[in-house]
């Protein structure tokens, strides 16, 4: 447990921001895997767009790193275009 009062407030914003952020990436785990499943080529490319905008959101926000997003939004692409 944290002695200091600067690392108590850092325990305290750290799990606040822990809440916050973890429902957004489940939504996003969510979007990627739906996207991914889809196999009708119409409502697969609704998804992946779908997709491909909240990870790019979340980048934006640095949630998830740059380099993280372009990885799924390439995968992403690939299935599309597989289909």
């Amino acid at each position: 447990m944290p002695q200091h009062k600067s690392a108590i407030k850092r325990v305290r914003q750290s799990e606040k921001r822990r809440q916050h952020n973890q429902p957004q990436r489940s939504k996003m785990k969510t979007l990627v895997k739906k996207a991914l499943e889809t196999t009708d080529k119409e409502r697969a490319e609704e998804a992946v767009r779908e997709a491909t905008a909240y990870l790019d959101k979340l980048a934006a926000k640095g949630l998830i790193h740059e380099n993280f997003a372009a990885r799924r939004k390439s995968k992403l692409a690939k299935h599309l275009n597989n289909l």
